[in-house]
């Protein structure tokens, strides 16, 4: 079942490139008393996430941050090597939003965020979403129709929610 406001998000093991490789991340860490947006993307480098989702973030970041917001993180069923890439190619490295990779899936699965579209070489990926978290409690969620879609989920849309 899909996770919904006011629910509490499960704990979970995330990926990110650290200054010597790969380094694992408790989700839980990131969002112990702090309030976070996270939004996920079905991939790295794929045509809406990387000109559009993105983007939205790197634009409204310092907007969310005077809402109150501690950090933004985009969460990808990719590996760190290539979440690292696109971070450095699309700016958001930069920019400061944290890119955790969820490579096996299990915490977009676990919060029945899961699409398939083999078609498009896309299996076990994330829906598009953006949610504000509390202390851990989803206070605000917002979920894509379709993959290719990038409107409730954007980085303006999350600003105008909170």
């Amino acid at each position: 079942m899909p996770i919904k406001t006011g629910d509490t998000l499960p704990g979970a093991t995330m990926v990110q490139m650290g200054p010597d490789g790969p380094e694992q991340v408790r989700l839980g860490d990131k969002l112990d008393g702090r309030r976070v947006i996270i939004f996920a993307v079905p991939g790295a480098f794929t045509p809406t996430c990387h000109s559009a989702h993105v983007p939205s973030f790197i634009r409204t970041k310092d907007a969310l941050m005077e809402k109150g917001v501690d950090e933004i993180i985009c969460i990808s069923v990719n590996d760190p090597f290539v979440l690292k890439a696109w971070g450095e190619a699309t700016g958001a490295s930069e920019a400061g939003i944290t890119l955790l990779g969820d490579p096996e899936s299990a915490f977009t699965q676990a919060i029945g965020m899961e699409f398939t579209a083999p078609p498009a070489g896309l299996v076990a990926r994330s829906k598009r979403y953006a949610m504000l978290v509390e202390a851990g409690v989803v206070k605000v969620l917002q979920q894509e129709e379709g993959p290719g879609v990038c409107d409730v989920s954007g980085g303006e849309a999350m600003l105008q929610a909170i």
